[in-house]
């Protein structure tokens, strides 16, 4: 559950009104890559902030254009936006920035976040957040391609078993992970550096008791 203190990341695609105001009435708050299948957002301009970052609005579904101006009106002028309906459209801040190390083209990103202060967290280091979230993407990927392999059907028949089995997973999956950690800073490198589904392989190799992991 969603509380105060926290920062919920989401990727593209996760956007919605509902979800954003569902996340930010807990006390939390979030940051969201904006646009995907979606398409993308209209994000305008309501203040500009001196890390390069600037404030936004968004609106509830089906807004009429004639009322987004309005409330974009309102937003703008620092007096009145405490007079936005809560229910109909909120302030949100945006983040914006290209990455260019890619090998194909350099990716524009827009991140979304209901940080608004950059006091509280400066452009750079919310974008820096974002990046990260890729550790928790790569475990799952980790954990459900190489480790359980794509597409299999977990083997259990019962809730009990399945939980079992799931349990079981996120075990060897710390395990490995562990040595992974464990080698990498004997080698003094970064554990990143350690591919996981190669440390995979040479485990099953050589592991001749599955029970030697130890809880």
């Amino acid at each position: 559950m969603l509380e105060p203190g926290m920062l919920l990341l989401a990727d593209r695609n996760f956007y919605g009104w509902r979800d954003w105001c569902a996340a930010t009435d807990t006390g939390a708050d979030v940051l969201w890559r904006a646009g995907g299948a979606g398409g993308a957002i209209a994000l305008p301009v309501v203040q500009d902030l001196p890390d390069g970052s600037y404030l936004t609005v968004v609106y509830a579904s089906r807004t009429r254009p004639s009322e987004r101006d309005r409330i974009l009106a309102l937003a703008r002028d620092p007096a009145t936006r405490a007079d936005i309906d809560p229910h109909r459209a909120r302030i949100a801040r945006v983040v914006s920035y290209q990455v260019t190390d890619r090998a194909d083209n350099d990716e524009p990103i827009s991140l979304l976040t209901s940080i608004l202060d950059p006091a509280d967290a400066p452009a750079a280091v919310l974008a820096e957040a974002y990046h990260q979230r890729w550790d928790h993407e790569t475990s799952n990927g980790q954990l459900k391609t190489h480790l359980r392999g794509p597409g299999r059907v977990l083997r259990s028949k019962s809730p009990a078993m399945v939980t079992q089995e799931i349990y079981g997973y996120l075990l060897t999956h710390y395990a490995i992970s562990a040595l992974i950690c464990q080698a990498a800073t004997e080698a003094d490198i970064d554990p990143d550096q350690v591919k996981f589904h190669r440390t995979v392989r040479i485990l099953r190799r050589r592991v001749q008791d599955p029970t030697a992991f130890s809880p």
